[in-house]
């Protein structure tokens, strides 16, 4: 079993971090999570890394960010809801493994402007019966990294992307942990 030092990159409310959380602290994985970076200095998902007593870094400068994770043997990093894409100068000089989450069924609905209720406005327009949430390996591609973990959820009681969104969101919550217990026994 292999375990990883943790760095989880958020831009919102953090939920999705908070699921990470949970299961560190359920013993779900034995990784660590030891730094929470933001692009947003008002990013809630700060708050909750504060009161779980893990070190924070708000910044836009990659040889910061770069620094932060290095200083503290950082060789996972995990996106969750981070809404910056990574540059190409990042993805270089980072030597380890980045994961993201995406609130859809990877291929579909990924890319440039597919975030957040975007991607579920695109699954309601388009009439989808079924979507879900992807964990993926991170590239230079937007959402187009190997995927991880995938799960499917039927959506034609969804009657609002907001429906699906809420919908997909309690997958997003189970899925994120859970590809990193997988990376732990890859």
């Amino acid at each position: 079993m292999r375990t990883y030092k943790i760095a989880v990159f958020v831009s919102g409310s953090g939920t999705n971090f908070q699921s990470i959380l949970d299961a560190m602290d359920r013993g779900d994985f034995q990784s660590q999570v030891l730094l929470c970076h933001s692009n947003k200095e008002d990013a809630y998902g700060l708050e909750r890394a504060k009161k779980h007593g893990i070190d924070c870094l708000v910044s836009r400068n990659d040889d910061e960010i770069l620094q932060a994770l290095e200083s503290r043997g950082i060789d996972l990093i995990v996106l969750a809801g981070y809404l910056r894409i990574l540059s190409d100068y990042f993805l270089e000089n980072f030597k380890g493994l980045i994961l993201n989450i995406h609130p859809s069924l990877l291929p579909k609905y990924g890319g440039m402007g597919m975030y957040g209720i975007h991607v579920h406005e695109a699954v309601y327009a388009h009439g989808e019966r079924e979507s879900g949430a992807t964990v993926h390996l991170v590239t230079g591609v937007v959402d187009g990294g190997q995927i991880i973990l995938q799960e499917s959820t039927g959506i034609e009681d969804c009657h609002s992307p907001e429906e699906i969104q809420a919908k997909v969101l309690k997958i997003e919550h189970r899925l994120l942990p859970k590809a990193i217990a997988h990376l732990e026994e890859v």
